[in-house]
C-alpha cells in the first residue's frame, strides 16, 4: 500500500464533489461562519475507490510514521467508518471517540478496549479549528493512552487550529489541505482566477469573512 500525494486526494475530493466550491454562493457552517467551500468527507465511503484510496494512504503513512501503533481510534462520527477501515488493512484494535461521556450507561468517552498505556493513533476526518479532534485526544489521554500522533483526510489549516495542536501536543497529519486544493481547483478550472482569490482572502480570516 502507498499513499496517495495531497494533489491525488484533492483531485479525488472534488471529483466526487465530498468539497464543494461556491464562492459566488456562500454555505454558512454550523459555527455561523460563511465560507465559499463545504467539506464532507463522509460522502467517500460512498465511492469503493475512494474509500480505498483514503485507507490505504492512512495505512501506510501510519506504517511508515508510527511503526509502535497498538490501537487506531476514530473521532465519532464522521471517522469511525474510515477509522474500522484503516484498523482492519493494517489488522489493528479499534476504538471509537465520542464527542461527550453517554448520559446513560457505563457513561463512556471512549468506546471499546484499550489498555492504558496503549500506544494509539488518532483518525479524524476533518480539522478546522481543532477543538472537537483535540477533544477526543483529551478523552483517550484521560483514559490512559499514549496518543502517538493523528491523522485526518483534510484541514483547512487555519493558524488557530495550527497553534492549537502545538500547544496540546499533539502531531498532525493530513492527506491533503486547503492550499493544496485550491491550486488543483485551479488546475483543473474548478473555480476561475477571480473566485481563486476569493478563496484565499476567506483563509485569511474566516471568522468575518462575508459578514
Amino acid at each position: 500500500m502507498n499513499a496517495s500525494t495531497p494533489q491525488e486526494i484533492a483531485r479525488m475530493l472534488l471529483q466526487i464533489k465530498a468539497i464543494k466550491l461556491n464562492p459566488a454562493n456562500p454555505f454558512t457552517w454550523a459555527s455561523g461562519w460563511h465560507s465559499p467551500i463545504y467539506c464532507d468527507n463522509r460522502k467517500t465511503l460512498s465511492y469503493p475507490s475512494a474509500r480505498k484510496q483514503i485507507y490505504e494512504s492512512f495505512a501506510s503513512l501510519i506504517t511508515a510514521q508510527y511503526p509502535e501503533v497498538e490501537v487506531l481510534a476514530g473521532v465519532a462520527t464522521g471517522a469511525i467508518a474510515h477509522g474500522v477501515l484503516v484498523a482492519e488493512a493494517m489488522g489493528k484494535p479499534f476504538i471509537y471517540v465520542r464527542s461527550a461521556p453517554k448520559d446513560h450507561g457505563l457513561s463512556n468517552q471512549v468506546e471499546g478496549e484499550v489498555s492504558p498505556g496503549a500506544k494509539v493513533v488518532v483518525v479524524e476526518d476533518l480539522v478546522s479549528t481543532g477543538g472537537s479532534s483535540l477533544n477526543a485526544v483529551s478523552a483517550l489521554r484521560t483514559a490512559g493512552c499514549d496518543v502517538l500522533g493523528m491523522m485526518a483526510i483534510f484541514t483547512y489549516g487555519f493558524p488557530t487550529a495550527v497553534d492549537n495542536f502545538s500547544k496540546a501536543g499533539v502531531s498532525l497529519t493530513t492527506l491533503s489541505n486547503y492550499e493544496t486544493l485550491i491550486e488543483v481547483a485551479k488546475e483543473q478550472q474548478y473555480v476561475t482566477e477571480e473566485e481563486l482569490e476569493t478563496l484565499r482572502e476567506w483563509r485569511k480570516n474566516p471568522s468575518v469573512w462575508g459578514k
